[in-house]
């Protein structure tokens, strides 16, 4: 299956959220070194935020396939059953990640690796309060099917 055109957008909205996640957490790690607060080990540190980023956005890449896929499906039991099983595997290859990470920890930064599976909520969260979470004409044809549902309704 391949991702449609509003859901390649998303995908790189979040992989570009991630990635300005990713500049803020190295920065951070750098300031805290600076306080000799833990080492700074550029190195350990991309070898764990680049595979961390790159799980983070095929999980949600995953995510959009499995709505996509979800929206054609007629019966609510084989629906749920979709999600469920979809959300057992995204978990289950975050978890496998975090497990890799933490055995690998004297050659990988584990905090710079595990933090990344956080960046897709935070970029959401942020796109919500700034209020792009929505492009502005959804909204418009969202109320205008309200409106033509409700006069059908009448």
């Amino acid at each position: 299956m391949k991702l449609q055109a509003a859901s390649r957008r998303e995908v790189s909205r979040i992989a570009i959220g991630t990635l300005a996640c990713d500049a803020i957490m190295i920065a951070g790690l750098f300031l805290l070194s600076q306080f000799e607060i833990g080492t700074f080990d550029f190195i350990k540190i991309i070898l764990g935020t680049i595979p961390g980023s790159l799980i983070a956005i095929i999980n949600f890449a995953i995510l959009c396939l499995t709505v996509q896929s979800a929206v054609n499906i007629e019966n609510q039991r084989k629906m749920k059953a979709r999600f469920q099983t979809s959300y057992n595997l995204r978990l289950t290859i975050q978890a496998i990640w975090i497990v890799a990470a933490f055995l690998l920890r004297s050659k990988i930064h584990f905090l710079a690796a595990a933090a990344p599976i956080f960046f897709p909520k935070i970029t959401i969260l942020y796109l919500q309060f700034k209020g792009k979470l929505m492009p502005k004409d959804e909204p418009q044809a969202a109320a205008a099917e309200e409106t033509a549902s409700n006069e059908e309704s009448n």
